[in-house]
């Protein structure tokens, strides 16, 4: 989707008549395909085929791992979490099984310890690192900003701990996944 596109499409998702809302009003109401984030509505739009390549490999490999490994569960973009006063759909994100819920019909009302997304060409790069800093001041232990155009992955632990990583490198899931890692250039193909 062309920023035209985009604009029209949050216009036509807006629920109607629907003014800013309270935290508490979101995740009491049955509105699908937003975030949340300081009271307004933020409509998540479809996505490119290259950003649901990318999303589908990086959820594959890290899936296969930790279900092998029995580590917990990742989960994709439809998934809700509550990341402060935001609630946010990363594009994929890891929960231990330690830290998974009873209630499995409600949004997380944790943030995930991994949060990864995938930069769309809709994105402003300055939203996304506000996501991604969002998501380290809620408690997140590692966020991943995977940029399709440079074919990079960026790693978050806090504000101040931050790697770039290209196709030469290899991505870890270092304390967080334990034992995950994956060619960065894997994520491309």
């Amino acid at each position: 989707m062309n920023p035209q596109e985009v604009q029209e499409y949050s216009q036509e998702m807006l629920p109607p008549d629907q003014g800013a809302m309270t935290l508490k009003e979101f995740l009491e109401s049955d509105l699908e395909g937003y975030e949340y984030i300081k009271g307004e509505l933020i409509p998540m739009p479809p996505t490119s085929i290259e950003h649901g390549n990318i999303s589908s490999n990086i959820q594959w490999y890290l899936q296969s791992h930790v279900r092998t490994n029995e580590l917990g569960r990742v989960y994709t973009s439809d998934t809700g979490f509550r990341v402060g006063e935001r609630v946010l759909m990363p594009d994929v994100a890891f929960i231990p099984t330690s830290k998974l819920p009873d209630d499995q019909r409600a949004i997380f009302s944790i943030p995930p310890e991994l949060a990864i997304e995938v930069i769309s060409p809709t994105d402003s790069l300055t939203k996304v690192v506000e996501k991604a800093l969002a998501y380290l001041e809620a408690g997140t232990l590692l966020v991943w900003i995977i940029e399709p155009t440079g074919k990079t992955v960026t790693v978050f632990r806090s504000e101040t701990d931050i790697t770039t990583l290209t196709r030469k490198d290899t991505l870890t899931g270092e304390d967080v996944v334990e034992g995950f890692s994956c060619p960065v250039a894997q994520l491309f193909e």
